[in-house]
This record gives structure tokens, sequence and C-alpha cells, in this order.
């Protein structure tokens, strides 16, 4: 994974009203648990954006007064109309404890599938799994080079030491499917090969005859 850091101060009192204050001053409270205590502090909203609004997924060097932890996101709450962050759990990351994160799941290659017309599908952004924090790859990689129309790429397809995927094997990942494009060139093109077999059939009638 990649790494960011976030700079947090501890928070003086904890409750709504605290945390309304905080918020109106650009500050976003947070919690981090997972170690000896549950840690309350806030964070500026700026410098959190730059983290949560990014495809990329981080372990984060928390420095809360000082006090330096690595963690991960664990949960975001956002405002239901603005969308705006409300408040964020953090979980600290302990040696050897294996962690739930949510990797990007990205394509490589040229679909064959869609260089004849078809569209590709993918039906996850982010992939759950499980593993050690220092072990966790960037994201997760699909080669879609071999897809053709109506092939697909399933959770089982995928092989990452050290990982589990908390999905099914089964679990569809990636699909070309078929288009009204790729459907009417290929009726064209039976049409064609229909008609020039029917051309053939009347000649060589007409050779039997002579």
């Amino acid at each position: 994974m990649k790494t960011a850091s976030l700079s947090g101060s501890l928070r003086e009192s904890v409750g709504k009203k605290d945390a309304d204050a905080l918020r109106a001053n650009n500050q976003v409270p947070g919690v981090l648990y997972g170690g000896a205590e549950q840690i309350h502090f806030s964070v500026s909203e700026v410098q959190l954006n730059k983290i949560v609004f990014n495809p990329d997924v981080f372990k984060i060097e928390l420095d809360i007064d000082g006090k330096k932890v690595d963690c991960i996101i664990q949960d975001i709450q956002f405002h239901p109309v603005t969308d705006r962050v409300t408040h964020l759990d953090f979980l600290e990351i302990l040696p050897g404890k294996p962690v739930k994160v949510a990797l990007p799941l990205r394509t490589t290659g040229q679909s064959i599938g869609v260089m004849n017309g078809g569209r590709l599908e993918l039906n996850y952004r982010r992939v759950p799994v499980r593993g050690i924090a220092d072990q966790l790859p960037e994201c997760l990689t699909v080669d879609i080079t071999p897809l053709k129309i109506g092939d697909n790429a399933r959770v089982r397809d995928l092989n990452v030491e050290g990982l589990e995927i908390l999905l099914s094997e089964s679990a569809l990942l990636v699909a070309c499917k078929r288009t009204r494009a790729a459907m009417s060139a290929e009726s064209a093109l039976e049409g064609e090969e229909g008609g020039e077999g029917a051309e053939g059939g009347e000649g060589e009638g007409e050779g039997g005859e002579g």
C-alpha cells in the first residue's frame, strides 16, 4: 500500500456540541482504536480530503500531538447532503495482525472482445481483502487481454500470495459484454456469408444442368 502522513490534535472534550464546533472550523473528528486505548482527535478537513477522495488506499502515518501511529481508515461517515466527511474511524496497525481493506481493482491490456466491438463491464471498483498491512499491494490487477465477447474474469482468477479475498470465488469481477453494434456487425457478416453461399448454390445448379 501507499503511505500518507496526517497530523491531528487530541480532543479536549467528546460530544456532539464539540464535534459540531470542530466541523464549523473545518476540522473532522475521529477516533483511533485497535491499540491499548481509544484516542479521540481531530484532523484538518483539507488534509483529509486528499486521502479520502483518492482512488488509492493508504497506510497512514498519523501524528497526534507528537505521538506517531501507523493506521488505516476503517470507516468514513459523510454528510447526507453536502458529502463532506463528518467522522472517521482509524484502526491502528499492529505487527503481524491482519487488517481488512478494500483495494482498488484495475485492468491491464486491451481486450480482444472490446476491439471487436464489445463493451467492458467492471463490477467492482474495490475488492475487500484481508492481509498484513506491509504486504498488501497497492491494487488488484486483472489482465483483460484474452477476454473475448462473452468472456469474464472472476475472483478465482486472482492469485495474490498472502492475501485473502473476502468475496466468493465465483464473484464476477470483469465481463466483456456484447453490444448492439457488435450484434449488428455479426448479423451483417452472417448475411454476407449467407448471400455468397446462395449465389454459389445457384451457380452449381446451372453447371449441373449444362
